[in-house]
């Protein structure tokens, strides 16, 4: 692995904590500040419509700045939002430092993906862009567990802090090993907005929003969920994140190493169990072996789908790609608002703590239409395209 590569999986685990780590704190931050749940879980809302808005603003905004001062810049703001978060007396400024943190997160990964792409050969591409989100997955196993141990022992505020520490070593990684990449000579902001008006890029960008948002659906409330209905204590809750991280990680791996060579057929298999299990997960929350093992089956089947959908918006914009990448990170995050906001209001409005997983298996199921649709294009627009003449000249010959 080249070191550049493992300085972005550095990078990744310390946005991937960020993001993650609010998950096990959800019923701490709401008895501090006062709030409900559903309230709390505006925290998860904020930092991804954060991120949807940040993603195509500071990308943009970085068209013109080396793609290695973008990537550090970045990791600047994760530790400012999370030292921000840590110290915020009012729920109001807890908010803004979640906000200004998710400001890194879609320009650093979209950039990183790029940069990642740039690192191994073009048919190693979807396995260079899995191994740098491998940092996000192993934060899920290791740092958000933790994070979860903090935070009972200590109190939320310093694993706030300890997040900030790991997003500042991560930018010491950035800084030290990968090299210098100027912004491309011809970077344009025109030019990078013109990939959108690709009906399979935004079709992506779709499947993205409603596959990663049936994961978020459930995972959002699974404090709650696994304390209230399955039975676990408290305690247990750290251990079931494990679980999901270690899901998560044996996802991205599967799902870079076939999406170079298999990418729809991934998807669809992802996105249809997927879409299976989170439903399942309606009876499967009333018992704790079963739950065990769906948690894992979650966090396995929809990272599956991480690196296939943004090697596939990649390959669909690969004359522009620096911010079509990033707003596909933006897009994982607008799933995770859209699917934290839902279970929210269905939670609210007294259907129970297993309700929002019937909103993440019909986000799933919508994803694995769009799936197919979009396959269906692609089939179709390949009939259409005439074969080349000295390609048609060599199978006469053969």
């Amino acid at each position: 692995m080249p070191l550049a590569l493992l300085a972005l999986t550095l990078g990744a685990f310390g946005i991937g904590t960020t993001e993650f780590v609010i998950v096990g704190l959800l019923p701490d931050i709401a008895d501090t500040y006062a709030v409900t749940i559903p309230t709390a879980g505006l925290l998860v809302t904020g930092y991804a419509l954060g991120v949807v808005a940040g993603a195509p603003l500071m990308t943009g905004l970085g068209t013109r700045i080396s793609r290695k001062r973008m990537l550090l810049g970045m990791l600047l703001l994760l530790v400012a939002g999370n030292v921000l978060s840590a110290v915020a007396p009012t729920f109001g400024l807890m908010m803004t430092g979640r906000i200004v943190a998710s400001l890194a997160h879609g320009a650093f990964f979209g950039i990183g993906a790029v940069v990642a792409g740039t690192l191994v050969k073009p048919d190693r591409k979807a396995g260079a862009i899995a191994t740098m989100f491998t940092g996000l997955t192993v934060a899920t196993v290791i740092g958000v567990p933790l994070g979860t141990l903090l935070s009972q022992h200590f109190g939320w505020r310093l694993t706030f802090l300890a997040v900030a520490l790991v997003g500042l070593i991560g930018l010491i990684g950035v800084a030290t090993l990968v090299p210098e990449q100027p912004a491309p000579q011809d970077a344009r902001l025109r030019t990078e907005l013109a990939v959108f008006r690709n009906p399979q890029v935004l079709l992506a960008m779709a499947m993205t929003v409603l596959g990663f948002g049936g994961v978020f659906a459930a995972i959002t409330y699974l404090a709650p969920m696994m304390t209230e209905v399955t039975g676990y204590a408290d305690t247990s809750v750290t251990w079931l994140l494990v679980l999901f991280g270690l899901g998560m990680f044996a996802g991205n791996l599967i799902g870079g190493r076939y999406a170079d060579r298999h990418l729809m057929p991934m998807l669809y298999i992802a996105l249809g169990a997927l879409a299976a299990v989170l439903a399942l997960f309606t009876l499967t929350a009333h018992s704790k072996p079963a739950a065990a093992v769906t948690v894992v089956l979650i966090g396995a089947l929809g990272f599956a789908t991480v690196a296939p959908l943004q090697k596939r918006v990649l390959d669909n914009a690969a004359g522009a790609p620096t911010l079509a990448s990033a707003v596909n990170i933006g897009a994982f995050n607008l799933g995770n608002a859209l699917s934290a906001w839902l279970g929210g209001m269905v939670i609210a409005a007294g259907y129970g703590y297993t309700a929002p997983n019937w909103i993440g298996a019909i986000l799933a199921l919508s994803a694995l239409a769009l799936a197919v649709l979009s396959g269906a294009m692609e089939r179709a627009a390949h009939r259409n395209t005439p074969e080349p003449a000295g390609a048609l000249a060599s199978v006469g010959q053969s």
